[in-house]
């Protein structure tokens, strides 16, 4: 863990929960894709960053889940570096308290917040500024979250963010967390079609094709929205499609994954009402979901 794996002349990324990747710029200066989970996280990149000596110039964020910016107020501290983000995930990561806000729909508790779900906040630079480096070509992967980005470097490496998860990871928890199911699936089709010397997806094995992974991360998504109907064909409300949902899954509950699975099935449930797939009813002061 935490093992510093070359993939090209200039590139490497660090091996953890979600990977994070290292551009060398220059003799000594390199850029950071992501930073880890927390403080701990950041640390071990100092380390890396120390031994090999360079010198880090910025992170680059591809998303604010607290899994991808937990380290970048310790590196920040430690070096000075830039952080760079945009839009609605530039937000989350100056406020982190955001992500569990939103999860949760409110004020959240103090079971949520924790490093999994909030990570400290540090100041934001926009993708716009002058300095960014020219070099590396941004995508845009909106769908797991917001505004989420990925980077392709000048010797055709790419990474691809949270947008594919792994087998392994789809066979374990069923559900991956999205937030705007039509554009995640967008996402996966375009995906599908890059061309790159290397993928390197945060959550899933580097590869130089990803494309049989991408068709099993679109199967699940549909996989799931059969299970919805399913589940729906009499009227019901959300407590209890969670519950069915968790049920068929063999899915463990507490406070974590309640928000996490919960946010992800409502907004499944958005997609398919605007897919005209699904209705709302209200009923004795309740909104109940039922297939047209």
């Amino acid at each position: 863990m935490y093992e510093l794996v070359p993939v090209s002349e200039n590139c490497y990324y660090i091996d953890c929960p979600a990977k994070m990747g290292v551009y060398l710029a220059g003799e000594d200066q390199v850029y950071l894709i992501d930073s880890g989970n927390d403080k701990d996280a950041g640390r071990k990149v100092r380390q890396i960053l120390d031994k090999n000596g360079w010198h880090l110039t910025a992170i680059l964020n591809t998303h604010s889940n607290a899994d991808h910016i937990g380290g970048n107020r310790y590196l920040q501290a430690q070096t000075g570096c830039k952080i760079y983000s945009g839009g609605i995930e530039a937000a989350f990561t100056k406020y982190p308290v955001l992500e569990p806000s939103f999860l949760y729909g409110g004020y959240p508790c103090k079971d949520l917040q924790h490093k999994f779900l909030m990570a400290q906040g540090s100041e934001v630079t926009d993708f716009s500024d002058e300095k960014f480096p020219k070099e590396i070509e941004r995508i845009p992967l909106p769908g797991h979250f917001f505004d989420m980005t990925g980077f392709r470097t000048p010797d055709g490496v790419l990474f691809l963010a949270d947008c594919i998860s792994s087998r392994e990871t789809l066979e374990k928890y069923a559900i991956s967390f999205i937030y705007d199911v039509e554009a995640y699936l967008n996402t996966l089709d375009k995906v599908e079609n890059m061309d790159a010397a290397i993928f390197v997806p945060a959550h899933a094995e580097v590869s130089s094709d990803v494309r049989e992974l991408v068709c099993y991360n679109r199967e699940k998504v549909h996989e799931v929205a059969r299970r919805l109907l399913s589940i729906c064909k009499e009227p019901i409300f959300f407590e209890k499609i969670l519950q069915e949902v968790f049920r068929g899954y063999g899915l463990a509950m507490n406070f974590e994954q309640y928000v996490l699975v919960g946010s992800t099935i409502r907004s499944y449930l958005s997609w398919l009402k605007n897919e005209e797939k699904l209705k709302v009813i209200f009923e004795d002061h309740m909104l109940l979901w039922q297939t047209t």
